[in-house]
């Protein structure tokens, strides 16, 4: 372990990726059906439909790298971390200097980690929908939070 733990980004888990994005295939299937129905119905030129095929097929693209590369749920750096992207987190935000603690519980049956501030604020984290380990990520979760508040470890 290094004396300053660099940054450190959890994504999203590969199977609410794929989950994700079927609801957006499905989304996009829609909308190249209404506009085939659309060309047949009022003649319109088939050029409209050919832009629309090939603007759906580059979105699949992009949506799909976002998801998978670029789209990070967590992040967790020597001063603090950030969540996006979670409905009902609570405080997305924090030092870990104002971290009171850190537990393991379930919310809805779902397990995750809740952060609580001295200010009485919450952070949850639902580790499942994290592309890691859950176990790798409480580890990490406290290393920073120890090294945050000035802690060293003992080997």
């Amino acid at each position: 372990m290094t004396d300053t733990p660099g940054p450190i980004d959890y994504r999203l888990s590969q199977p609410l990726a794929l989950r994700l994005m079927g609801g957006f295939l499905a989304v996009l299937g829609g909308l190249v059906f209404v506009v085939t129905l659309l060309v047949g119905v009022l003649t319109l030129p088939i050029v409209v439909l050919g832009i629309t095929v090939v603007a759906a097929v580059v979105l699949v693209f992009v949506v799909g790298a976002f998801l998978t590369r670029r789209a990070w749920m967590v992040r967790l750096d020597a001063t603090g971390y950030r969540v996006r992207y979670v409905r009902g987190v609570g405080k997305a935000q924090g030092r870990w200097a104002d971290v009171e603690d850190a537990v393991v519980t379930k919310v809805a049956g779902e397990p995750c980690v809740v952060l609580r501030s001295r200010t009485g604020e919450t952070t949850t984290i639902p580790v499942r929908v994290l592309g890691v380990d859950p176990e790798e990520f409480v580890r990490e979760l406290r290393i920073r939070l120890d090294h945050g508040r000035g802690y060293k470890r003992l080997r």
